[in-house]
């Protein structure tokens, strides 16, 4: 094992990544690729291809409309849109300009919008036609103007087309401490924070991402299956791909995507590594003849959100031929823990440290755990803070307080390494559920459970799925005029979706007479969370 590892330990040794005064994504990486592939889109019946120097002219114009519209440097602009191509190109003007992005999963709702606008004090949103009506309906709560931008060209938004008649703007250099990203990420004892990245702990980190989890090579198509609202598009669906020179790949359709269209989209596209989450690779294994899983230009396969488990990465590999990697980060991070195929597979293994950041497993004092032991996930930040780390939890004392700890920025999982170095994942140190890579929040969902005439009581937690990895199970107990029903289990549900994205919904309810409290109160949601996976009796 140890003499197989020094290409790792070499390319630890090599790496550095340093931060520079000034940065500019657009001017310092992206526009020197020129006439190279950077964007390859397809609804599956019209496919279209941007070269990079196609979506400089295009962003470059767009960054000059922008501007005559009064968004400028360090104003916060909300951009929800599924993958169309005007997503890269208003991404991309964003960052020309300096203006900070705040990408949003179009599953948001009113009440979701409303919290941003507020929380981030937002100067405009740009969405389209269809996202369009829970938009303006935020808006009339909200105290400021707000600048809306409608891709569909909507009458009463401004119109994005006739933002490219500008002058255009290329772009300048700034500090490359400035902001330039605010990411939503739920926790568990409120709602969303905001996760602020600058110029340089996204942009130009995520080359760790690119370069040694996804392996890509300049003239590499990569296709991620991330929805562009969640920070795993700015993983593997922006800068991981372009730090690297290599082309986005992107299927854009309505519903979820289908184990067979997967596997058909593979075939049909000269795609070369995929990045997906647990879920899809289990449908497809579940769904799919594995005889068939034969893919011609495909050489790389990852897997991120969750931890897949070994025995899927082993089918996988039999059918295939190749292995699919595991990867480990957060929205507050970019790629720290993988696999890579330059070390021993270990299946099911989180991986080893990404060059570029010192990572161990550590007690609550910030000692080092010996291997075997259960502790918390740590980034080292002392004496030098990795580029590929965030800035702030903006506004949330408490919560940096709880992150941040001497030498050490807790990521609040939990894991262990073994006689090798391999980092295990354990779980959450939280309550927070990933669900098919979704995060979500229980507290939000119990929010939205009370409101309910039939809810007393609520928790939610955690349930083990064969597919998801986890879903979101709730525990109620009822109002006195109610009682447990299948109509009511699904009257709950339909009324929790609408309350909250859709994806947050409960996907299993179970009525009890009541919920298990500490002595001031509190639920005990991890005795809850441990009932269901068979580990407390």
């Amino acid at each position: 094992m140890q003499e197989s590892m020094k290409a790792y330990y070499q390319e630890v040794k090599n790496f550095k990544l340093e931060a520079p005064e000034t940065f500019s994504f657009p001017l310092d990486v992206f526009d020197k690729w020129g006439d190279a592939t950077a964007l390859i889109w397809t609804n599956g019946e019209s496919t279209v291809k941007f070269s990079f120097k196609d979506l400089t002219v295009l962003s470059s114009k767009l960054a000059g409309g922008f501007k005559k519209l009064g968004i400028n440097k360090g104003d916060k602009v909300l951009v929800l849109l599924p993958n169309i191509p005007q997503w890269w190109v208003i991404i991309l003007a964003l960052m020309r300009i300096n203006a900070v992005s705040i990408p949003g999963t179009t599953l948001l709702t009113t009440k979701d919008i409303e919290y941003r606008l507020k929380a981030a004090q937002i100067k405009a949103v740009i969405s389209d036609s269809e996202n369009a009506s829970k938009i303006e309906a935020a808006v009339n709560n909200y105290e400021k103007d707000i600048i809306l931008i409608n891709v569909d060209n909507q009458a009463g938004w401004k119109k994005y087309d006739d933002l490219f008649n500008s002058e255009p703007f290329i772009g300048e250099r700034t500090l490359s401490r400035d902001p330039a990203f605010i990411f939503f990420t739920s926790g568990t004892t409120g709602l969303p924070k905001m996760v602020l990245h600058t110029q340089v702990s996204y942009p130009l980190a995520h080359k760790i991402t690119g370069k040694f989890w996804l392996d890509l090579k300049h003239g590499d198509i990569h296709w991620n299956l991330s929805d562009t609202g969640w920070a795993k598009a700015a993983w593997s669906s922006f800068f991981g791909p372009w730090n690297m020179g290599a082309t986005v790949f992107t299927y854009f359709r309505k519903g979820k995507f289908s184990p067979a269209l997967i596997v058909e989209t593979l075939k049909k596209y000269e795609i070369n590594t995929l990045c997906a989450p647990p879920t899809a690779y289990r449908m497809i294994v579940k769904e799919y003849p594995l005889n068939e899983l034969k893919f011609k230009t495909v050489r790389h396969f990852v897997a991120a959100g969750e931890p897949l488990n070994p025995e899927i990465i082993n089918i996988w590999k039999e059918a295939t031929g190749e292995w699919i990697y595991n990867g480990y980060g957060q929205t507050e991070t970019v790629n720290t823990l993988a696999m890579f195929r330059f070390i021993p597979m270990k299946a099911g293994a989180t991986g080893l440290p990404t060059p570029g950041f010192h990572i161990d497993v550590i007690d609550d004092d910030g000692n080092p755990l010996p291997p075997n032991t259960e502790g918390n996930i740590a980034i080292k930040i002392n004496p030098q803070r990795p580029v590929g780390l965030f800035q702030e939890y903006i506004g949330d004392k408490l919560e940096m307080a709880s992150a941040f700890k001497g030498e050490w920025y807790y990521t609040r999982d939990r894991g262990y390494k073994d006689e090798e170095g391999y980092f295990w994942f354990v779980g959450r140190e939280d309550d927070v559920i990933i669900s098919a890579g979704y995060r979500i929040g229980p507290f939000e969902v119990e929010s939205a459970l009370i409101k309910h005439p039939a809810v007393k009581e609520a928790a939610v937690v955690a349930s083990p799925d064969e597919v998801r990895g986890e879903v979101v199970k709730a525990f109620i107990v009822l109002t006195q005029d109610y009682t447990p029903s299948e109509e009511l289990i699904k009257d709950i549900q339909d009324f929790v979706k609408k309350e909250t994205a859709p994806y947050k919904y409960p996907r299993k309810i179970e009525f009890v007479d009541e919920l298990p409290k500490t002595i001031s109160g509190k639920i005990k949601r991890k005795e809850l969370k441990l009932k269901e996976f068979g580990k407390l009796k």
